[in-house]
């Protein structure tokens, strides 16, 4: 049986050599190969250029994350938002969820001894809700039952160290500080209430963020030292929301902004738009080579099943002989195998020469390239896929004609 098994292998081979056209072979794996590469290379350029967008800090806010606030005019008494206004933005298709800064409603001071010399200044404090932040400090939390004994954590913006160190260190003769080194130094936090009394407590700075323009403390200290020390009967409207979006640069999303007078914070919206832009083309280009390659797959089913009618009688009379359909498909799916293989890794390497390509300008805007392993996987699923309906479409069509 096997002897004849080869047989059958070597005669279909023969009538293969013979009848079918090089040149349909030859166009599909053209067109499959165009397709596949523009698909593979699209989606590596995405996933390189991704980096762009990605933020560098790991505590702060990530980069789908908005900060929401009312503008500002001369005749304005109120920027809070209402329990209605922030229903409405939830309520929106491109939120995911809302949170609300809450202000503090006392007076504070953060004082420093540093290098024999005392320093203090005024300041405010916020908190969000925890599950808006990446990853939160490990020591992110107040202690309400110690009271004024307690630890203060706190987050301060980077962009405050960098006005310490470039603006009031340098015209002061003071040292620069890294963040390694000023989480180390303990913090007096003062607080006075609206009767006029003051307390001290310790501080310490807990992290850093490179998104959250605030000084933001623990939800528990700020709730316990609003009720200890805040204004009774004070204003509790948030004035700033932070939302959880889909995509930051939708555009609905700045039609809402500009329809209820709200500004976003930072180059938020701005990094979304070229982001949100990026996918709208990359999913454009892949779209494109998704038709090139389903065009080229109809190629290649229409060659194979001209070439088995055009055989159909020398076919018929091998297995009258005693083949299996089976048998005498077997040549065909090779045929296809080997010409999805070889598109397959001729595709993947266009990919990575091409991302070779774009990695040194990637990296000079601050882009570190991915690997090319999800493109790689990409395109083995989907010549995987091809190639599995292509071989069950032959041996199908063989077992209808030729029983």
């Amino acid at each position: 049986m096997n002897r004849h098994g080869k047989t059958s292998a070597g005669i279909v081979r023969r009538l293969l050599r013979r009848n079918v056209s090089a040149v349909q072979i030859i166009g599909y794996a053209f067109a499959s190969l165009v397709g596949l590469t523009i698909v593979l290379t699209a989606i590596q350029f995405y996933l390189d250029a991704s980096g762009v967008f990605t933020s560098r800090d790991a505590g702060a806010l990530q980069r789908d994350y908005l900060v929401v606030s009312k503008q500002i005019g001369l005749t304005d008494r109120t920027t809070g938002f209402t329990d209605e206004e922030i229903a409405d933005l939830a309520a929106q298709p491109w939120v995911n969820a809302t949170g609300a800064f809450t202000a503090s409603r006392f007076k504070a001071a953060i004082g420093v001894d540093f290098a024999g010399r005392g320093m203090s200044t005024e300041t405010f404090f916020e908190s969000i809700p925890d599950q808006f932040f990446d990853q939160l400090p490990t020591d992110w939390y107040f202690d309400t039952s110690l009271g004024e004994a307690g630890d203060v954590p706190i987050v301060l913006s980077r962009d405050y160290l960098a006005l310490y160190n470039f603006g009031f260190a340098s015209t002061r003769g003071l040292p620069t500080l890294r963040e390694s080194e000023i989480s180390k130094i303990p913090l007096t936090v003062a607080i006075r209430g609206y009767d006029g009394h003051t307390v001290r407590m310790r501080g310490h700075v807990a992290g850093f963020s490179s998104r959250i323009n605030t000084i933001a403390v623990p939800e528990d200290f700020m709730a316990w030292a609003n009720a200890r020390f805040g204004t009774p009967g004070g204003d509790t409207a948030p004035s700033r929301l932070v939302l959880e979006v889909n995509t930051p640069g939708d555009p609905a999303i700045a039609q809402y902004m500009r329809r209820h007078s709200l500004d976003i914070a930072g180059d938020k919206m701005d990094n979304g738009t070229a982001a949100y832009f990026l996918r709208v083309v990359t999913g454009v280009v892949i779209a494109v080579g998704a038709v090139i390659s389903l065009l080229s797959f109809f190629i290649l089913m229409l060659s194979i099943f001209l070439l088995l009618q055009k055989n159909r009688g020398k076919l018929q009379r091998l297995m009258l002989l005693g083949y299996s359909p089976d048998d005498v498909a077997r040549p065909y799916i090779t045929l296809i195998l080997t010409v999805n293989a070889t598109v397959l890794v001729l595709s993947c390497a266009v990919a990575w020469g091409a991302s070779a390509m774009w990695s040194d300008a990637l990296r000079t805007i601050g882009a570190e390239p991915a690997s090319p392993a999800t493109a790689f996987a990409t395109g083995f699923i989907v010549m995987g896929a091809v190639s599995a309906i292509n071989i069950v479409s032959v041996r199908r069509r063989m077992r209808k004609d030729f029983r």
